[in-house]
């Protein structure tokens, strides 16, 4: 029956049932991941635009409560009578104070009010119309600035009315007994600092003068009504840049530059003020010292085991793997060798053993941290075929700079497979390198602020101290032109300084500053070596000659060479480098700590 059902395409209820059953799928993993990707996708999209609506409700709140307080400002200045319209310590001067801290809304403001006097250029009377005047000051009306500022979740936000208040009779009057201060503020390539904080402070006034306004877009500031007086003081800032202005006398500083401004009747006075952006300097003070790197193979700890072939190290010394007849050469690397605050190379010496029909040959390969290649031999003469003669070899011609990672290798060759193995004892590098020490050590730029018994005073003159690791950083210090020293108190000589001094710090930059410090002596010479672009050479070789007596050695990472207990006297001081012009110069007198440039063609 049932089978006669499938023949005429007439299915039983239990097969019907099966075979939906078998259409159907489950739920799987993959279903539920996807699934909760996009609820998570919704919901963080959710929260993003409900975080996004909370942050524009809050920040609409704030900025009508601070347009409410600058309103409420701008009208109690228009029920004032214009005499009375002026701020505490201000020019003119009055009762509002010039900035004031107020709670609305349970937000936290600041508002500042600034009133000037302006002489309008458009109406054409009076000479102080075009600044500089030297004619009688007109004063127009005043101007008043009010900005409300406050912190939203976005940063600090704020909200300015400027409004403009003339007096009774609308006509100008000529200032008495007072005159303008014009301030102008650049940066360090002379150009305008808008909104540049601007203070005048003089005391000697009655009232006293304390006000704090903004440069214009074009970096200037005009206070007209100033009282005839000596002593004005003026700061110029801005968040973020370094500060100028005048210098009070002190007993150190007789004669400041520039000095408080004075305003005469009548006359417009100037003073123009540099500022830019803060940069930041880390100084690492280093005690120099000889150092050596050697292996004499009492295990494999200082080998390159991963690049070392058919060698076997036992008894104190490194060899052919296994025993005779031998297969073939053999390869020996070291480890590679980095030292810390790298000054110059030194010597890499062995001692090995050659019985006869064997052969060894050293090369010096140089590493990169990823590869390694051998040293080229336009750096190191000869070091493609090897170095198999002597004991020594003079690495202090590879550039520091350049090449601060040095790998030693050694390949050995049985040209009798039958013969007794070659093999090496020790070999071993020495190099010039820094450990850190605290010191202390003086930092001064070359922007001067004036004069007084002990000489030129210097706008930034420090005396400092590294940590414990010789380290000293300056978060935020004027750009300028630096120079460091330390005392013959200390013990010690700065022999090399990497970058060479005077250092150059533009405006918002950071700089490291390594000094390598030898121990003193009265009479030293510091050559440095330098190419047309200013750029340190290193490895150049520096000779030093007085009489039959001659000196020299390789200019360091730094392109420095230092000459240590000289007398006082002339010298002959010869630069040379391969690829370079030598330079020869004679009679370079040397008295107490003295330094000679070089620069090579």
């Amino acid at each position: 029956m049932n089978a006669e059902k499938r023949r005429n395409g007439i299915s039983s209820g239990y097969t019907l049932v099966a075979n939906h059953y078998s259409r159907s799928r489950g739920i799987t993993l993959i279903d539920t991941l996807v699934g909760s990707a996009l609820l998570l996708v919704v919901f963080v999209g959710i929260s993003g635009v409900f975080k996004l609506s909370v942050d524009i409700v809050s920040n609409n709140k704030a900025r009508a409560g601070a347009i409410a307080l600058a309103d409420e400002r701008m009208e109690y200045v228009r029920s004032r009578d214009y005499s009375s319209i002026g701020t505490v310590g201000g020019i003119p001067s009055g009762t509002i104070a010039q900035s004031e801290t107020v709670a609305l809304n349970g937000i936290s403001y600041t508002r500042r009010t600034t009133v000037l006097y302006a002489d309008d250029p458009y109406d054409g009377i009076g000479s102080a119309d075009t600044l500089p005047a030297s004619a009688p000051t007109f004063l127009d009306y005043k101007v008043v600035r009010v900005d409300v500022a406050w912190d939203s979740r976005q940063g600090a936000r704020h909200i300015t009315l400027v409004t403009r208040v003339e007096p009774p009779n609308g006509i100008e009057t000529a200032c008495t007994q007072c005159g303008t201060l014009a301030i102008s503020v650049y940066n360090a390539v002379t150009q305008p600092v808008s909104n540049a904080q601007v203070r005048v402070v003089n005391t000697g006034t009655n009232p006293a003068i304390d006000i704090t306004t903004y440069t214009n877009t074009s970096g200037n500031v005009a206070i007209g009504g100033a009282p005839v007086a000596t002593g004005y003081q003026v700061t110029v800032t801005k968040a973020g840049y370094s500060t100028d202005g005048t210098y009070n006398a002190t007993p150190q500083n007789t004669s400041p530059t520039p000095g408080p401004l004075t305003v005469a009747n009548n006359q417009t006075t100037s003073g123009t003020f540099r500022i830019d952006l803060l940069s930041s300097m880390t100084i690492t003070t280093y005690s120099l010292s000889t150092n050596n790197w050697t292996d004499s193979f009492t295990d494999n700890s200082k080998i390159n085991l991963q690049t070392t072939t058919n060698i076997e190290v036992s008894g104190n010394q490194a060899r052919l793997a296994g025993n005779q007849p031998w297969t073939g050469p053999a390869d020996l690397y070291s480890q590679t060798i980095t030292p810390v605050a790298l000054s110059r190379w030194g010597v890499f010496s062995w001692n090995d053993t050659r019985p006869t029909d064997t052969t060894i040959t050293y090369h010096v390969y140089y590493s990169d941290g990823s590869t390694s290649a051998l040293v080229p031999d336009l750096v190191l003469p000869g070091n493609s075929t090897g170095f198999s003669t002597g004991t020594t070899k003079d690495l202090s011609v590879i550039p520091a700079d350049a090449y601060p990672s040095l790998i030693l290798q050694s390949h050995l060759v049985p040209l009798d497979p039958t013969a007794p193995s070659p093999s090496i004892q020790d070999w071993s590098l020495t190099y010039e390198s820094g450990q850190g020490i605290a010191i202390p050590f003086t930092i001064r730029g070359i922007k001067t602020i004036g004069s007084g018994p002990g000489g030129t005073v210097y706008k930034y003159d420090q005396l400092l101290t590294a940590n414990s690791s010789g380290v000293l950083s300056i978060p935020t210090i004027e750009w300028d032109t630096y120079t460091m020293t330390v005392a013959a108190s200390t013990g010690y000589d700065i022999s090399s300084s990497c970058p060479t001094q005077p250092i150059v710090l533009a405006p918002n930059t950071s700089v490291t500053t390594q000094l390598y410090l030898s121990p003193y002596t009265v009479n030293s010479l510091l050559v440095d070596v330098k190419n047309n672009s200013g750029t340190p050479i290193s490895a150049a070789y520096v000779e030093l000659k007085k009489g039959s007596a001659i000196q020299s050695k390789r200019s360091d990472a730094c392109g420095q060479a230092f000459f240590a207990s000289l007398t006082n006297a002339n010298y002959s001081v010869a630069v040379g480098k391969a690829g370079y012009a030598t330079s020869t110069t004679p009679n370079v007198d040397v008295s107490g700590s003295t330094r000679f440039s070089v620069i090579l063609n």
